[in-house]
């Protein structure tokens, strides 16, 4: 049996090949602490799981969903917005709603990409921005990100050459997996650059609400600026937003799209070519979500930043010297010695050891070698375990 040659660069991924470590673990019977997937422990709130529940109770959400069933979904999505970062959008051409952001970054680049075209992707990056670019059959240009420039991007260091066949530019900030954050400013360079260079500018966005209160210089609130307020005119532009993070609803799928209308309805022509939208139940929960009290995301950002510092203090206290970080649900860690330059060797072998799963740095990225991922999803005293087993499988280890 042939397949085709766009599953080659599919075939593994980081979230997959630890699955199958932490597998094995699980089957040598560890007691595993999974911290490698950032899946939110904390529970969706009651209001909105109401919602869901009362939906299915009424036949007419049972059918197909179509666009024009998630006019009033998007009828908030575009209110909730505009309320938020004050930047007007029309919910019939600037939103479309998605089965969350992954299915906006694996669809776009099929409405946007012909064979060989260039996508500009940030290294180290989410695993999943690659693979809409392979699956389109087109070319990825990895951009560097370094600590000594806090994580942002060198757009003159793009050869004209990659220039020349590049099609779409994808950031993402705060960023997952480095936890860095980006300024106003940055956006609007990004911006006058795809702008220059005839590039769609794709932000993928889920942690614009975790961002701590140390971290609000960005602006007046704890949140990130969106891509839109540098591109209010949507020249370029589109974001996708999600409900995996902000309220805790990851296992219900549930996104959009705001942006271009171009881009909106190329990506919505895609994605009628392959699904019909979640059940309507699931789209009233969402909009109970954005039309409910909002204290719950300040809840669930100070859960993760009291985790946070619980787990950088006990780091801190075993020697291993981690940056505080001022966003997102993770902690990117540069590994101590001997295992500097292999961090797949490390997460395997301390999740075999000792029932502690991270995500290596090299399956986000080249530029991903030699640190580690840590999803603090779990509560501080399972935390505080996690790494007092790290503790010791690192003294095992001494060079």
């Amino acid at each position: 049996m042939q397949f085709s040659k766009r599953l080659e660069p599919l075939r593994s991924n980081v979230f997959a090949d630890m699955d199958r470590a932490k597998a094995k673990a699980l089957a040598a019977g560890q007691d595993l602490i999974d911290l490698s997937l950032g899946s939110s422990d904390v529970p969706v709130a009651n209001h909105i799981i109401d919602r869901i529940r009362d939906s299915l109770d009424d036949t007419t959400t049972h059918g197909y969903a179509l666009f024009r069933n998630t006019k009033d979904f998007r009828d908030t999505a575009a209110h909730w917005y505009t309320q938020k970062y004050g930047v007007p959008v029309d919910p019939e051409t600037e939103v479309l709603q998605l089965i969350g952001c992954q299915e906006g970054t694996g669809h776009l680049p099929l409405a946007i990409l012909d064979p060989g075209d260039f996508a500009l992707l940030q290294d180290p990056g989410y695993p999943s921005h690659a693979g809409g670019v392979y699956i389109a059959g087109g070319q990825i240009y990895p951009m560097t990100m370094l600590a000594e420039n806090g994580f942002l991007p060198k757009f003159e260091e793009i050869p004209e050459a990659v220039l020349a066949q590049a099609k779409m530019m994808v950031l993402s900030y705060p960023h997952n997996p480095t936890t860095a954050i980006a300024p106003l400013s940055f956006f609007q360079e990004a911006v006058a650059f795809c702008q220059k260079n005839d590039l769609v500018l794709v932000h993928d966005f889920p942690y614009g609400d975790f961002v701590f209160p140390e971290g609000n210089a960005l602006n007046n609130d704890a949140i990130a600026p969106s891509i839109l307020q540098a591109d209010p005119q949507k020249t370029v532009s589109i974001e996708f937003f999600t409900f995996s993070k902000s309220y805790n609803m990851g296992g219900f799928r549930i996104g959009f799209a705001v942006g271009n209308p171009q881009l909106i309805l190329a990506l919505r022509q895609v994605k009628a070519a392959i699904d019909f939208n979640q059940y309507r139940g699931i789209l009233n929960g969402a909009i109970a979500a954005l039309t409910g009290p909002q204290e719950l995301i300040s809840h669930t950002v100070d859960t993760f930043r009291e985790r946070r510092d619980v787990f950088v203090k006990a780091l801190h206290d075993i020697g291993w010297d981690v940056p505080t970080p001022i966003a997102t649900l993770y902690i990117w860690a540069k590994l101590p010695e001997p295992w500097s330059q292999d961090s797949i060797r490390f997460c395997a072998q301390l999740v075999q050891q000792t029932g502690v799963a991270v995500s290596p740095g090299v399956g986000f990225g080249k530029s991903g070698e030699g640190y580690v991922r840590f999803a603090l999803v779990h509560p501080p005293e399972v935390l505080k375990v996690a790494v007092d087993r790290i503790a010791q499988f690192l003294q095992s280890h001494q060079p």
